[in-house]
């Protein structure tokens, strides 16, 4: 499973507003101090302020949800759709995927993705503190 930049960040940010809970957080504290650039910051912001997942006042910011109630796959699919570890071809609509013709082999890929997904729903903002 790969990542995007922008759900790295998104995280990166969370993770800094969670561990800041009595602190007036600003673009710029986040961005100093995860290096993030400033142009993509704010668009990550925004998204997360758009989902219900911040709330932006007079240039601070803060989480509006509390972090046990943000898991790891929710901001991930915020921003790089499902989370598909595993995805054969076949399911594309173009030919069948090879590893299809062995069912032991479809069935490991299959239950590691069932393990991924499910150690990301069940991963908090709060834990990773």
């Amino acid at each position: 499973m790969k990542l995007s930049l922008l759900s790295e960040y998104a995280l990166l940010s969370l993770i800094h507003l969670v561990r800041q809970p009595d602190t007036v957080t600003t673009s710029a504290s986040i961005g100093g101090s995860q290096q993030i650039p400033s142009e993509v910051l704010h668009e990550i912001l925004i998204a997360l302020a758009d989902a219900k997942y911040l709330r932006l006042k007079k240039g601070s910011i803060y989480l509006a949800k509390p972090a046990d109630k943000i898991s790891v796959a929710d901001i991930i699919r915020l921003f790089d759709g499902a989370l598909a570890p595993l995805e054969p071809i076949s399911e594309k609509g173009y030919q069948p995927a090879p590893m299809e013709r062995e069912e032991k082999l479809t069935e490991l890929f299959s239950q590691l993705q069932e393990q991924i997904i499910g150690k990301l729903e069940h991963t908090s903002l709060a834990d990773l503190i």
